[in-house]
C-alpha cells in the first residue's frame, strides 16, 4: 500500500487536490490518500467547501497556522508539518498551485528525502516582486513530477532546464472541479438570493496589493465601477484584504446601490455567478482559467498574466494596472465586442484521472 500526502493552504488549492482525491478513491486498494490543510487561510466556509461543495473528507490534518508574514507564515508551516511527516512517512507529497504552504511543503518533503509531485507546475507571470512567482519557481526546481496545465508550462520548465522526463502534460484540475460540479452550479439559488438576472451584472473581485493597498488605485477601481453601476448591477464579493483597506482609506461608502458588496462566497454560489454574468473583472489567476471555461468575458487588472493561454485563445483581457483602461475594456464588452474564444486543450475534466494514472504507476 503507498501512502500520498497532499497539501492545501488555501481556498484555491481544495479546489485543485478535491477531483485528485476522488480519482485516489478509485485506487483505495493500492493508494491511501491522506490531506493536510496548514491553516493557511481559514474561513467559515471552508467546511462548506470540503463537506457540501466538492464531495471529499475534511482534511486528516490541520496545523492551524493562521496569519502572518510571508516568512513567519512558511516557517510555521514548516516547523508543523515536518511533524506530520515525521509521523506518517508517506512515500510522496503531492503540492498544488502557488501559495506559501506550497513551497513550505515542498521543502520539508525534499529535506526529509521524500519525493514531491508538483500539480499546476511551470506557469510564469515572470514578476519575481509576486511572492507567489517566487513560490512557483523554487517549488518547480525541486519537485520530482511536475504536472502542467499548458503549453507555455511545458515550455517554461524546459527553458529552466528541468528533465523533459519529469513533465507530464495532464490538463487543468481546476477544470475538472468545475466540471464535476455543474449540476450543483447549475443548482444555486444565489442569482435569485441577490436578485440578479442571468447576463445583466457584472462580478468583480479583487485582492491582489497592487489593486486594493494603494489608496488611490482602489478608489480609481470603484469610481470606474460606480460609472457603469446603472447600467448593470455589479455583485462585488469583498475580499477581508479589500474590505479592510476601503475601511482604512474610507472609501466606498458613497457608491450606487446597484453595487452588491457581499461576503466571501462558497464555491457553487460563486460559479454560478461567474457563469451567468455579463464579465467579470478580476485580478485572480483561478478565475481566468473558470471563464475561460465558461466563455464568459474577462478582464484581468493586472500587468501580467502566469496563464497566458487565457489572453491567447480564452476569453480573458489582460487590462493592465492603469485603471484608466478598465472603463475601455468593460464599454467595449458590454457592447457586444467579443473576441471569440475556446476552451485549451485538456481542459475536460478528465486532468485528475490523468495524474494519478501517473503516480499510480511509479
Amino acid at each position: 500500500m503507498k501512502k500520498f500526502l497532499s497539501v492545501v493552504g488555501a481556498r484555491p488549492n481544495f479546489m485543485k487536490i478535491a477531483p485528485v482525491h476522488l480519482e485516489f478513491l478509485k485506487y483505495k486498494d493500492s493508494v491511501q490518500h491522506l490531506i493536510c490543510h496548514t491553516g493557511q487561510h481559514y474561513d467559515e466556509k471552508m467546511s462548506k467547501i470540503f463537506f457540501d461543495d466538492l464531495n471529499i473528507s475534511p482534511p486528516d490534518f490541520n496545523l492551524n497556522v493562521g496569519s502572518g508574514s510571508h516568512s513567519v507564515q512558511t516557517a510555521n508551516i514548516m516547523i508543523g508539518f515536518e511533524k506530520v511527516l515525521i509521523a506518517e512517512k508517506p512515500d510522496l507529497l503531492i503540492v498544488v498551485g502557488d501559495v506559501n504552504s506550497t513551497i513550505a511543503g515542498s521543502l520539508v518533503a525534499k529535506k526529509m528525502n521524500i519525493p514531491v509531485a508538483h500539480i499546476e507546475a511551470g506557469l510564469r507571470s515572470f514578476d519575481r516582486t509576486m511572492p507567489e512567482e517566487i513560490n512557483r519557481v523554487l517549488t518547480d526546481a525541486i519537485s520530482d513530477y511536475l504536472f502542467v496545465t499548458e503549453q507555455s508550462g511545458i515550455d517554461n520548465l524546459e527553458k529552466e532546464g528541468v528533465d523533459k522526463s519529469k513533465i507530464f502534460f495532464t490538463g487543468n484540475v481546476m477544470i475538472d472541479s468545475l466540471v464535476h460540479s455543474m449540476k450543483k452550479i447549475d443548482e444555486s439559488p444565489v442569482l435569485s438570493s441577490l436578485g440578479l438576472a442571468k447576463h445583466d451584472y457584472i462580478l468583480c473581485t479583487l485582492h491582489r496589493p497592487t489593486n486594493v493597498d494603494n489608496k488611490a488605485a482602489l478608489e480609481k477601481i470603484l469610481a470606474t465601477l460606480n460609472s457603469f453601476a446603472e447600467k448593470k448591477k455589479i455583485v462585488f464579493p469583498v475580499h477581508p484584504r479589500t474590505r479592510a483597506n476601503m475601511k482604512e482609506f474610507g472609501i466606498g461608502n458613497d457608491l450606487s446601490p446597484n453595487i452588491l458588496f457581499t461576503d466571501p462566497i462558497g464555491y457553487c454560489d460563486f460559479l454560478r455567478l461567474v457563469k451567468n454574468a455579463s464579465l467579470t473583472i478580476t485580478d485572480s489567476g483561478g478565475i481566468q482559467e473558470e471563464t475561460t471555461y465558461l466563455g464568459v468575458p474577462c478582464v484581468t487588472l493586472r500587468d501580467n498574466t502566469e496563464r497566458p493561454i487565457t489572453v491567447q485563445i480564452g476569453s480573458n483581457y489582460l487590462a493592465g494596472t492603469d485603471v484608466s483602461k478598465l472603463a475601455g475594456f468593460v464599454t467595449n464588452i458590454l457592447n457586444g465586442d467579443i473576441k471569440k474564444s475556446i476552451v485549451p486543450p485538456l481542459w475536460d475534466g478528465k486532468a485528475a484521472e490523468r495524474i494519478c494514472r501517473v503516480l499510480t504507476s511509479i
